[in-house]
């Protein structure tokens, strides 16, 4: 059904208590997502946008379409984009990176050389910090002129966040904490002040669809490095943690796990030692 033009310019009513309530449910049971009340017209103004394209009157008529079969759930997977996308940059939180970069530099003296690296984006929204974990591993492993031997996954709900992660084009804006030099060696322009990931760089990574409340099916394993930063905060206390002791099962030995800061609040895992690190929270995996 296509809307038309005096229907997309008809003001949406507001939604009811038991409605919020309703997609609240849905979403946390889904997906896990946490929709608290001062985000109400967060999810208000997304559902509003996206019942326009299709043609929804009300918010009660909208839910039975995205929980109604396979028609449901392509419509669901465009509700997801909508939802969990977020804007995000390369080399978001500086510190993590500088800890990230010291802590390969440091662990390699202790490695096979022959062993290839394994970095894992979880959350990885449009690519950009699953390609700055590539730099980073990059520059990090690149020594003496050998090659550097590593691999990064991102995983996302979302389709179409991980179609614009493969594309790996970005704008002049995304690439502001980019140092020049790694700019030049790793991105190539393209007209209209957009830049494309360079072809090696790309050929080390690849994304893939995850839910994180699936983590207990997820296939990785051994994973050097993980990260998990702007993620938790959608989810409930108790889900935090049990996601994170999944991430957990997946970290080699002496592996490193960066979480975003303020995420969890006095979080141990007997497996883990803690870094010491004022502006990261970090952990390493015990080895055996």
């Amino acid at each position: 059904m296509q809307p038309s033009v005096e229907w997309s310019l008809r003001p949406l009513a507001d939604m009811s208590s038991a409605e919020f309530h309703d997609w609240q449910a849905l979403l946390e049971e889904r997906s896990g997502m946490v929709v608290s009340e001062q985000r109400r017209s967060f999810l208000q103004a997304n559902l509003s946008t996206r019942m326009r394209e299709v043609g929804v009157a009300d918010y009660t008529s909208y839910y039975r379409h995205v929980t109604a079969g396979p028609r449901g759930a392509v419509e669901w997977s465009t509700l997801m984009d909508r939802l969990t996308v977020q804007e995000t940059r390369f080399f978001r939180h500086p510190p993590s990176f500088a800890l990230l970069s010291a802590y390969m530099q440091r662990r390699r003296q202790l490695r096979d050389d022959a062993l290839p690296w394994s970095l894992w984006s979880v959350g990885c929204s449009s690519g950009e910090e699953t390609y700055s974990l590539a730099i980073c591993a990059a520059e990090a492993l690149s020594y003496n002129g050998g090659d550097a031997r590593y691999g990064v996954i991102g995983t996302d709900i979302s389709l179409s966040a991980l179609g614009k992660s493969r594309e790996g084009i970005y704008s002049q804006r995304r690439l502001e904490q980019v140092e020049p030099e790694l700019q030049r060696r790793y991105f190539q322009p393209l007209p209209d002040d957009r830049f494309q990931v360079i072809p090696s760089l790309a050929a080390r990574v690849c994304f893939a669809r995850l839910n994180v409340l699936e983590l207990a099916g997820a296939p990785m394993s051994d994973m050097d490095v993980i990260f998990c930063q702007n993620l938790l905060i959608y989810f409930r206390r108790w889900r935090r943690r049990e996601i994170l002791s999944r991430l957990v099962e997946r970290l080699a030995p002496g592996g490193l796990l960066v979480i975003g800061a303020g995420e969890v609040v006095g979080w141990q895992h007997p497996d883990l030692v803690p870094v010491a690190d004022s502006q990261v929270l970090a952990f390493t995996r015990k080895s055996l």
